[in-house]
């Protein structure tokens, strides 16, 4: 007889499967697959569909013994990292899209590919969700079922949110401030891999310090230059002493199925922000660890 926890895991997996791949099947069968916002949907909801789909294959076979990490862990860390690809895909697609079709088709596929992006990400959030409950009880144990854990991986995704954004050289090149903010972005997102693959990979245990204290001294840096990057950023991209553009203006790039640079600008400085108190949550959770 099959655990109720393991049973429930596989319901959702399989709504993850069936959603995933309802949602990429209705923009590609009308041609609603166009521009590098549609793109970068489709892959996230092909992406997830795959990797479910081997997850399934793998736990049906028993076959997970056999890797080097924690399956466990890694189940956690690929729910709650396709559960933020997810929620994004069913944001941005819509309002990138949804509003330029005419009523028809498309536009209908288009709806119907959001309402299935929607129950992809409330079923890899259930996931989290489930995870951590089973935490609770004593049945499963991993960093990354953990509060820290979780906002670490959010660090992670918002930073690779961040890269999205700032892919056009044009939007920092000019100035060496965004350029060092542009740093920051990728310094962090190291630190924040880095400390998600150790323990990924069992090998916090083998630091020259306790895993909570090289958490903490990783952390306390990530907000240092986080603050900073949420100061620089807005400063010269907004304020006109600086050469920023305060205000927006029509959206001139040319391309429609495209997010504008005031847009993209604001955009970084809105999720520049987002780091920040999860990091000190982090920071706090740690020192309690530490006690």
């Amino acid at each position: 007889m099959v655990p109720l926890p393991f049973l429930l895991g596989y319901f959702l997996r399989l709504l993850q499967l069936l959603s995933t791949c309802l949602a990429f099947s209705f923009v590609v069968s009308v041609g609603t697959w166009m521009g590098a916002v549609s793109n970068w949907s489709v892959f996230v909801w092909c992406f997830c569909f795959l990797v479910t789909l081997i997850i399934l294959i793998i736990e049906f076979c028993g076959l997970q013994s056999r890797f080097p990490f924690s399956w466990y862990n890694f189940l956690i860390t690929y729910a709650c990292y396709a559960a933020l690809l997810c929620i994004s895909a069913s944001i941005v697609y819509p309002i990138t899209y949804i509003w330029f079709f005419p009523h028809g088709r498309s536009q209908d596929h288009a709806i119907a590919a959001t309402a299935f992006s929607c129950i992809a990400s409330v079923a890899y959030a259930s996931e989290v969700a489930w995870a951590r409950t089973w935490l609770w009880l004593g049945v499963i144990t991993g960093y990354m079922v953990t509060v820290p854990g979780l906002l670490k991986g959010l660090e992670t995704f918002v930073a690779c949110v961040i890269f999205a954004f700032i892919s056009s050289p044009h939007l920092y090149v000019h100035q060496p401030a965004l350029l060092w903010c542009v740093a920051v972005y990728s310094v962090c997102f190291l630190l924040a891999a880095a400390a998600l693959l150790l323990n990924w990979c069992d090998c916090d245990n083998r630091l020259p310090i306790a895993f909570p204290t090289f958490l903490l001294g990783l952390t306390l840096l990530s907000v240092l230059l986080y603050t900073s990057a949420l100061v620089l950023w807005p400063l010269y991209q907004f304020d006109e002493q600086f050469g920023g553009q305060p205000e927006r203006s029509s959206c001139n790039d040319g391309l429609i199925y495209s997010v504008c640079t005031w847009d993209q600008q604001l955009a970084v400085a809105i999720l520049t922000g987002l780091p920040v108190p999860s990091s000190l949550q982090v920071m706090m959770s740690s020192s309690w660890i530490l006690i």
